[in-house]
C-alpha cells in the first residue's frame, strides 16, 4: 500500500525542492493543467521510462492524477514501488483538491521523452 501525502505537505515540499512529482494523467490532460514542476508518466510507460526519469531510487517521489477515484496514481505508484523505488508516496485527491484550493498549476506540451 502506497502512503499518502496531504495537499499542505506537498505544496511544501514542491516550494523548499524537495520532491519529484509525477502527473500520471498524461497526454492532453498533463498539456491542460499540471502541478508545479510535475513530469509526465503514465502507467504504460513506467518500465521504459522511469530508470532515465528517476535515476535516484531514493528520492521523494509524489504520483497523483485527476481525484480519489482515479486509479493511475496508484497504479504508477505500485510499479515504481516494485522497481525498487523506496520512498513514494500519493497525492490521492489529486489535481482537482489542487485546483479548488487555489493553488498554482503549470500548463503546456508534454514534455519530451527522456
Amino acid at each position: 500500500m502506497t502512503l499518502l501525502i496531504t495537499r499542505d505537505e506537498l505544496a511544501s515540499a514542491i516550494e523548499a525542492g524537495a520532491v519529484t512529482v509525477l502527473d500520471t494523467l498524461g497526454g492532453a490532460y498533463y498539456a491542460q493543467q499540471h502541478l508545479p514542476g510535475a513530469l509526465e508518466l503514465v502507467r504504460a510507460d513506467v518500465d521504459a521510462l522511469a530508470p532515465a526519469l528517476l535515476p535516484d531510487r531514493e528520492a521523494a517521489i509524489v504520483t497523483y492524477c485527476s481525484n480519489p477515484a482515479c486509479p493511475n496514481s496508484g497504479q504508477v505508484a505500485d510499479r515504481l514501488t516494485a522497481l525498487g523505488y523506496t520512498d513514494v508516496r500519493k497525492y490521492r485527491e489529486g489535481i482537482q483538491d489542487w485546483v479548488e484550493a487555489g493553488l498554482p498549476v503549470e500548463t503546456g506540451a508534454t514534455a519530451p521523452a527522456v
